[in-house]
């Protein structure tokens, strides 16, 4: 049975709750992290939600690989992604003990 997931609209509604904002402020809040989120880790490589995590920018080098179907070997061209690392609270909180041996 797959997990079912917290909807924008639910979280929404459960923060405007807990929090005794209306529905509209709380979206408005939310669409302003997103932005502010956006644009602080295009412009600085990194952006913290305390608690949470991190946005991280990376530049990955060129290099390299191979086609898995034809063993050919092709370049690979440099190119930037975006990571998220978990903050270490929300990994104890989510998963206590880590890693199992």
């Amino acid at each position: 049975m797959a997990a079912v997931r917290m909807t924008q609209t639910q979280l929404v509604r459960h923060l405007a709750q807990k929090c005794e904002l209306n529905n509209k402020t709380v979206r408005e809040l939310l669409d302003e992290l997103s932005k502010i989120a956006l644009q602080e880790t295009k412009k600085n490589g990194v952006f913290v939600l305390p608690g949470i995590g991190r946005l991280v920018k990376r530049n990955r080098k060129a290099r390299m690989g191979r086609n898995p179907a034809t063993g050919e070997a092709i370049k690979i061209p440099a190119k930037t992604v975006v990571g998220f690392r978990v903050a270490k609270v929300a990994k104890d909180a989510i998963a206590p003990g880590g890693k199992k041996k």
